[in-house]
Protein backbone atom coordinates (compact mmCIF):
# COMPACT_ATOMS: atom_id res chain seq x y z
CA UNK A 1 0.00 0.00 0.00
CA UNK A 2 1.43 3.45 -0.93
CA UNK A 3 1.38 6.33 1.57
CA UNK A 4 1.17 10.37 1.06
CA UNK A 5 3.20 12.72 3.66
CA UNK A 6 0.05 14.68 4.10
CA UNK A 7 1.93 17.78 5.30
CA UNK A 8 4.63 17.86 2.42
CA UNK A 9 2.33 16.43 0.18
CA UNK A 10 4.70 13.76 -1.39
CA UNK A 11 4.24 10.26 -1.98
CA UNK A 12 6.70 8.11 -0.03
CA UNK A 13 7.49 5.37 -3.16
CA UNK A 14 8.32 7.98 -5.89
CA UNK A 15 11.46 8.92 -6.56
CA UNK A 16 11.33 12.74 -5.89
CA UNK A 17 12.52 15.04 -8.61
CA UNK A 18 11.38 18.70 -8.58
CA UNK A 19 9.88 21.11 -11.13
CA UNK A 20 9.93 24.63 -11.48
CA UNK A 21 6.77 24.15 -13.54
CA UNK A 22 4.41 24.42 -10.67
CA UNK A 23 3.11 27.46 -8.18
CA UNK A 24 0.58 27.78 -5.18
CA UNK A 25 -2.44 26.72 -5.02
CA UNK A 26 -5.45 29.13 -5.11
CA UNK A 27 -7.04 30.09 -1.94
CA UNK A 28 -10.45 27.81 -3.25
CA UNK A 29 -7.95 25.14 -5.22
CA UNK A 30 -9.50 22.49 -2.46
CA UNK A 31 -8.12 19.15 -4.35
CA UNK A 32 -10.99 17.18 -5.89
CA UNK A 33 -9.80 15.77 -8.69
CA UNK A 34 -7.58 12.99 -10.59
CA UNK A 35 -6.60 13.43 -14.40
CA UNK A 36 -5.08 10.82 -16.25
CA UNK A 37 -2.27 11.74 -19.26
CA UNK A 38 -0.57 10.05 -21.53
CA UNK A 39 2.75 10.95 -22.42
CA UNK A 40 5.99 9.59 -24.74
CA UNK A 41 8.90 11.35 -25.59
CA UNK A 42 9.59 11.46 -28.53
CA UNK A 43 6.30 10.63 -30.21
CA UNK A 44 5.37 6.89 -29.04
CA UNK A 45 9.15 6.52 -27.94
CA UNK A 46 9.29 4.81 -24.48
CA UNK A 47 12.50 5.31 -22.17
CA UNK A 48 15.56 7.37 -22.29
CA UNK A 49 14.25 9.86 -19.56
CA UNK A 50 13.30 12.43 -22.22
CA UNK A 51 9.92 13.35 -20.17
CA UNK A 52 11.78 14.39 -16.43
CA UNK A 53 13.86 16.96 -18.96
CA UNK A 54 11.02 18.10 -20.46
CA UNK A 55 9.42 18.70 -17.02
CA UNK A 56 12.09 20.22 -15.46
CA UNK A 57 12.84 22.41 -18.47
CA UNK A 58 16.25 20.60 -19.01
CA UNK A 59 15.70 18.92 -22.97
CA UNK A 60 18.43 19.39 -25.49
CA UNK A 61 16.79 19.82 -28.45
CA UNK A 62 19.12 19.00 -30.46
CA UNK A 63 18.52 15.22 -29.19
CA UNK A 64 15.45 14.76 -31.53
CA UNK A 65 13.72 17.23 -34.20
CA UNK A 66 10.23 16.37 -32.22
CA UNK A 67 12.03 18.52 -29.69
CA UNK A 68 11.90 21.99 -31.08
CA UNK A 69 8.26 22.20 -31.96
CA UNK A 70 8.06 22.16 -27.93
CA UNK A 71 10.94 23.55 -26.26
CA UNK A 72 9.16 26.64 -25.48
CA UNK A 73 6.48 24.57 -23.58
CA UNK A 74 6.57 24.59 -20.00
CA UNK A 75 4.82 21.81 -17.99
CA UNK A 76 4.68 19.37 -15.43
CA UNK A 77 2.78 16.48 -13.80
CA UNK A 78 2.75 15.67 -10.37
CA UNK A 79 3.02 11.75 -11.43
CA UNK A 80 4.56 10.16 -13.74
CA UNK A 81 4.13 5.99 -13.96
CA UNK A 82 6.62 4.75 -16.49
CA UNK A 83 6.12 1.81 -18.27
CA UNK A 84 7.92 -0.04 -15.83
CA UNK A 85 5.92 1.21 -13.21
CA UNK A 86 8.79 3.20 -11.70
CA UNK A 87 6.79 6.38 -10.24
CA UNK A 88 8.37 9.81 -10.29
CA UNK A 89 7.16 13.17 -8.50
CA UNK A 90 7.57 16.18 -10.26
CA UNK A 91 5.39 18.54 -8.20
CA UNK A 92 3.87 18.18 -4.16
CA UNK A 93 0.28 17.23 -4.39
CA UNK A 94 0.14 20.83 -2.18
CA UNK A 95 1.01 22.51 -4.88
CA UNK A 96 -0.26 23.32 -8.70
CA UNK A 97 1.46 21.25 -11.36
CA UNK A 98 0.86 23.12 -15.39
CA UNK A 99 -0.62 19.67 -16.52
CA UNK A 100 -4.12 20.66 -17.64
CA UNK A 101 -3.68 23.52 -19.72
CA UNK A 102 -7.45 25.03 -20.70
CA UNK A 103 -9.44 23.07 -19.02
CA UNK A 104 -13.03 22.21 -17.37
CA UNK A 105 -14.88 19.75 -14.82
CA UNK A 106 -18.23 20.25 -13.58
CA UNK A 107 -18.75 23.94 -14.92
CA UNK A 108 -15.12 24.52 -13.15
CA UNK A 109 -12.83 26.09 -15.33
CA UNK A 110 -8.82 25.83 -14.56
CA UNK A 111 -8.74 22.52 -13.79
CA UNK A 112 -5.31 22.67 -12.85
CA UNK A 113 -6.64 24.59 -10.04
CA UNK A 114 -7.97 21.77 -8.20
CA UNK A 115 -6.66 18.40 -9.69
CA UNK A 116 -3.87 15.96 -9.58
CA UNK A 117 -1.94 15.39 -13.11
CA UNK A 118 -1.07 11.89 -13.37
CA UNK A 119 1.06 10.56 -16.34
CA UNK A 120 0.99 7.84 -17.52
CA UNK A 121 4.12 6.62 -20.17
CA UNK A 122 2.39 5.75 -23.13
CA UNK A 123 0.48 6.62 -26.48
CA UNK A 124 -3.41 7.13 -27.15
CA UNK A 125 -3.67 3.34 -29.44
CA UNK A 126 -0.50 1.45 -27.66
CA UNK A 127 -1.75 -0.84 -24.81
CA UNK A 128 -0.26 0.37 -21.13
CA UNK A 129 1.30 -2.03 -18.81
CA UNK A 130 -0.12 -3.98 -16.41
CA UNK A 131 1.98 -2.78 -13.49
CA UNK A 132 1.29 0.55 -15.06
CA UNK A 133 -2.72 -0.15 -13.93
CA UNK A 134 -1.95 -1.72 -10.81
CA UNK A 135 0.22 1.08 -9.57
CA UNK A 136 -2.10 3.77 -10.88
CA UNK A 137 -4.98 2.18 -8.87
CA UNK A 138 -3.00 1.99 -5.57
CA UNK A 139 -2.13 5.52 -6.20
CA UNK A 140 -5.62 6.70 -6.46
CA UNK A 141 -6.86 4.72 -3.58
CA UNK A 142 -4.10 6.31 -1.62
CA UNK A 143 -5.12 9.79 -3.09
CA UNK A 144 -8.59 9.49 -2.19
CA UNK A 145 -7.88 8.24 1.56
CA UNK A 146 -5.97 11.79 1.88
CA UNK A 147 -8.06 14.10 0.42
CA UNK A 148 -11.17 13.00 0.43
CA UNK A 149 -13.17 15.46 -1.94
CA UNK A 150 -11.93 13.24 -4.85
CA UNK A 151 -14.78 11.19 -5.52
CA UNK A 152 -13.99 7.97 -7.49
CA UNK A 153 -16.15 9.50 -10.19
CA UNK A 154 -13.90 12.49 -9.87
CA UNK A 155 -10.83 10.49 -11.68
CA UNK A 156 -10.87 11.94 -15.30
CA UNK A 157 -9.07 11.62 -18.44
CA UNK A 158 -7.28 15.08 -20.03
CA UNK A 159 -9.73 14.32 -22.48
CA UNK A 160 -12.74 14.47 -20.45
CA UNK A 161 -11.23 17.93 -19.51
CA UNK A 162 -10.23 19.47 -22.74
CA UNK A 163 -12.36 18.01 -25.04
CA UNK A 164 -11.44 18.38 -28.53
CA UNK A 165 -7.88 20.05 -27.80
CA UNK A 166 -6.90 16.98 -25.84
CA UNK A 167 -7.32 12.43 -26.43
CA UNK A 168 -5.33 11.27 -23.88
CA UNK A 169 -4.99 8.47 -22.26
CA UNK A 170 -6.45 7.75 -25.51
CA UNK A 171 -8.54 4.64 -26.43
CA UNK A 172 -5.74 2.29 -25.44
CA UNK A 173 -6.55 3.01 -21.87
CA UNK A 174 -8.92 0.38 -20.09
CA UNK A 175 -11.17 3.11 -18.25
CA UNK A 176 -13.39 -0.63 -17.26
CA UNK A 177 -10.39 -2.48 -16.03
CA UNK A 178 -9.30 0.76 -13.91
CA UNK A 179 -12.41 1.65 -12.29
CA UNK A 180 -13.34 -2.34 -11.27
CA UNK A 181 -10.74 -1.63 -8.47
CA UNK A 182 -13.31 1.55 -7.23
CA UNK A 183 -16.48 -0.21 -7.41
Amino acid sequence: MFSINAITGLLNEAIQIDSPNCDNRTNDGEISLIVIHGISLPPAEFGGGYIDKFFTNTLDIQSHPYFDEIKDIKVSSHLLIERSGVIKQFVPFNKRAWHAGVSQFENRDCCNDFSIGIELEGTDDTEYTDIQYDNLQQVCKCLIEVYPSILSQHIVGHCDIAPGRKTDPGVSFDWKRFKAKFA
